[in-house]
């Protein structure tokens, strides 16, 4: 044990101690003091033996002062310090674990109700709660945080932390609330509630999450960890291994669980698949998917109905409060059929073929003639918008040479009846023969004839031969009139190590069009393209996944087993990194080549202006046709579509309003971008603008989209999706007479967290049992003060400790003591030479 010379108890929870670095028992004094005393015996023998001839007390003074030169030294071989100690006192951690899985979302017609009462910390979940709407399982998590006093009781004895989870542990967004004291009373904590526990995770990682958690708390004083979900454990490792490691720490686990036990009887239009575009005259076809559950065998009838697309009040007047138009203001019944329902979860297609009779914009509307047992008629509708126009797209194509991809997708576009392609092959001689409607020998110069134009599709070109004139005329098509650029990237331009249009400063606005930063070229790199033997697939992002546009097939589900049997591609272009604000899709899976330790981007898009441009690592979607017949054609035309948007959608001269996507899941942010000008059809310059947003509940708010720094008329802003269902968004043109833009936006639940929505008490309860703890059903029972059951907080044990903590010695302190032992040193050393000097023994 150390050996303390003389305690000091400091000033509040601070101790020191003084103590002697070297000596760690007493053992450890016997060595040092034998050197010191038989140096003493030496010097008292040579002194004795120097100053024979002086007298006696010049003997014993030159004998003191080279002994304390020798006890100086002993003193810093000892190494005396003063040891400081902190007492701290950490309180009692009570952890709350809270699901924020998308089926914390859905809203149970027998769920719990919110707390009623009142708080200081009242952020309600009414704000996102449509009134006399039920509200959804994170909006009572969050009611009762907001409204009861559940977390200050908590409070009175420990530390509160609010972990939410759904994939996995968010361990960057806990909300930590101290221990009450008696200075805190009417201090104002002010969390919102409904924000942090909105549902967005497309996963249930129940088990995982409780495991991260446990691991990263194990050196606190963890009173009891509170678990409050639907228990949907559905991806991830079991529970078992977090109960194991909960039982060894001793932590018990309490879990309260929210939504119903039983599977509601239900019958809903999942999906409803509607093409962007149509053609008078011409077939097309739109697809319902009926998803059933506990109506197994029952035969329904499915209606689709068609109306003039509104354009603003008078359409949101004549809808109901759940957002579905009813009766009469559904439309006109167009075609019907008759339905057997499987079994339950199962998915079943209903395909109905249309013909447009009249040139506009149609909202369709597909209803289910639900049975008497259904539970939730909000989900027997849907809508989407159609857009019936008699003019063909017109796409032109761009590449520097005839890469397979260009030849398949050239070949694809002038065989569709309803496209025109023009073609600029750079590597082309003067006469050669494209299957193309026009072959160019430049690119368009004047801003009319790219008016003409709604994509530009450009494979590895040389950008540098348009001049700095097209290049900018290019830019401004996208940006101001709504443009849509693909490019693709390949080995000849895009990837050139130096030089190219790369480094040409004439070539800036090309190159702000790209979602992507390129690698600096300055430096020669040993490979100027990412190249392999054997394929690697494309790793999605999860916004990839969730892109309708880059789905094969027509649910989210279907096109993942498509993509996962592509074998993927052999190249990518290497690129630094995405630009701020643009969004990547997809990766090169290739762990080789991941500088910064991700893997470059394959897939990546981004607004510009009005318009979107994206991005392509290398030209070897032409693969797709091994797999599927229609892959390759299928991505292209949902690729093209979705870059044309902002002219292909355009309602009005004074503007167009764009979406990230028109399919979203639960939880997720939607993009939304407007492009306005004024009535000299100059850029709008406004600091906002409103969007009406009408959610599917029929509740309506208000956002301002805010001016772009970067882009004069270009407003953005983001909505999250927090409600099942259709919304529309009406944005009015200011300077006009009632004129608006209009999208429609559905967002969905995927079916991992719908397939099975009810509480699931065995798990919860086997949770809390085998832990230590109790299981509470619902939020009602967690929160109460008093019932049959003891209530939650009185569960958790204090378990409030104090710890003794060194504190870092002051190196200033140790400092100035060495320095004074060195001039104590010095002085001592010269006064003895002096004084040998004085009496002439040296």
């Amino acid at each position: 044990m150390m050996h303390a010379l003389l305690p000091l108890l400091a000033e509040g929870t601070l101790r020191r101690t003084f103590e002697w670095g070297r000596i760690q028992s007493n053992t450890d004094w016997i060595l040092p003091l034998l050197v010191f005393a038989a140096i003493l015996v030496f010097v008292r023998a040579m002194y004795r033996r120097d100053a024979v001839e002086l007298r006696r007390p010049w003997g014993w003074a030159l004998t003191a002062l080279r002994l304390a030169a020798f006890l100086g030294l002993l003193l810093l071989y000892l190494q005396p310090h003063w040891r400081t100690e902190r007492e701290e006192v950490r309180n009692s951690r009570a952890l709350l674990l809270v699901d924020t899985s998308l089926s914390m979302g859905l809203n149970d017609t027998d769920g719990d109700k919110s707390p009623s009462g009142s708080d200081k910390n009242r952020k309600s979940s009414r704000e996102l709660t449509a009134p006399g709407s039920t509200p959804s399982r994170a909006q009572q998590v969050a009611a009762a945080f907001a409204e009861s006093d559940f977390i200050d009781r908590l409070r009175k004895t420990h530390d509160v932390t609010v972990f939410p989870f759904s994939e996995d542990l968010k361990r960057d967004k806990p909300a930590t609330l101290g221990k009450l004291t008696k200075n805190d009373i009417g201090r104002d904590d002010v969390i919102y509630w409904p924000g942090l526990l909105t549902p967005t995770g497309t996963e249930t990682r129940l088990g995982q999450s409780l495991r991260q958690l446990i691991q990263d708390e194990r050196g606190t004083p963890v009173s009891g960890i509170i678990v409050f979900s639907d228990g949907g454990q559905n991806a991830g490792v079991s529970p078992d291994a977090a109960v194991e490691l909960a039982r060894e720490l001793k932590i018990p686990i309490f879990t309260v669980g929210v939504g119903s036990d039983r599977q509601p009887t239900n019958v809903a239009i999942s999906d409803f698949a509607v093409p962007a575009r149509a053609y008078p005259g011409d077939h097309y076809t739109v697809t319902a998917y009926v998803q059933a559950h506990g109506l197994a065998g029952k035969v329904v009838t499915v209606q689709v109905l068609s109306r003039t697309a509104s354009s603003g009040a008078r359409g949101v007047q004549s809808r109901t409060r759940s957002g579905r138009a009813t009766g009469q203001d559904a439309g006109e019944v167009l075609q019907s059929q008759q339905v057997t329902l499987g079994g339950d979860g199962e998915v079943s297609p209903v395909k109905f073929e249309l013909v447009p009779d009249a040139v506009g914009r149609r909202t369709l509307c597909v209803r289910i003639l639900a049975p008497a047992e259904d539970r939730n008629g909000a989900d027997n509708s849907r809508e989407a918008d159609i857009e019936i126009v008699d003019r063909k797209s017109r796409v032109l194509l761009l590449a520097d040479g005839p890469m397979r991809d260009y030849q398949f997708l050239r070949n694809q576009l002038f065989r569709d009846k309803y496209t025109t392609v023009d073609v600029i092959l750079q590597s082309g001689k003067p006469g050669m023969s494209q299957d193309a409607h026009k072959i160019l020998d430049e690119f368009p110069a004047t801003r009319q004839e790219m008016w003409d134009y709604d994509c530009v599709v450009a494979f590895d070109p040389n950008w540098s031969e348009l001049g700095p004139a097209r290049a900018q005329l290019l830019e401004k098509w996208v940006a101001e009139q709504g443009g849509g650029l693909i490019v693709v990237a390949g080995p000849v331009n895009s990837c050139k190590s130096v030089g190219g249009w790369l480094s040409d400063p004439a070539m800036a606005p090309i190159r702000n069009l790209y979602p992507v930063d390129f690698p600096g070229r300055l430096a020669v790199t040993e490979s100027s393209v990412y190249a392999t033997r054997e394929p690697w697939p494309l790793e999605f992002t999860r916004e990839g996944s969730q892109s309708d546009f880059l789905w094969l097939a027509d649910s989210a589900v279907a096109s993942q087993e498509a993509w996962s049997r592509f074998p993927g591609v052999y190249s990518c272009c290497p690129v630094r990194g995405p630009k701020p604000g643009a969004t990547v899709y997809a990766r090169f899976s290739d762990p080789r080549f991941a500088p910064g330790g991700q893997q470059p981007a394959y897939f990546a898009g981004q607004f510009y202006g009005s318009g979107s441009v994206f991005y392509l690592g290398s030209g070897e979607l032409w693969r797709l046709r091994s797999v599927g017949d229609n892959y390759f054609e299928q991505f292209y035309t949902k690729l093209i579509r979705h870059v044309s948007q902002g002219r292909l959608l355009r309602g009005s001269t004074r503007g167009v309003l764009l979406v990230g996507q028109d399919h979203y899941l639960l939880g997720g942010t939607m993009e939304i971008r407007a492009q306005l000008t004024n009535l000299r059809l100059e850029p709008l310059e406004r600091r906002s603008v409103n969007l009406q947003v009408i959610a599917p509940d029929g509740s309506t708010r208000t956002i301002a989209l805010q001016a772009s720094p970067g882009r004069a008329g270009a407003y953005v802003g983001q909505l999250p999706a927090l409600l099942e269902g259709t919304y529309r968004l009406e944005l009015p043109i200011p300077e006009s007479e009632n004129e608006r833009l209009s999208r429609r936006v559905q967002v969905d639940v995927p079916n991992l967290e719908r397939t099975n929505t009810r509480r699931n008490d065995p798990l919860m309860k086997q949770i809390a049992e085998r832990t230590g703890g109790k299981y509470y059903i619902g939020m009602a029972s967690a929160i109460a003060t008093s019932g049959q059951t003891p209530p939650l907080t009185s569960q958790l044990e204090d378990r409030t400790n104090t710890v003794i903590l060194p504190v870092a010695p002051n190196p200033l302190e140790e400092a100035a003591w060495l320095r004074w032992m060195m001039i104590g040193l010095c002085g001592v050393l010269c006064l003895e030479w002096l004084v040998r000097r004085l009496l002439k023994l040296a």
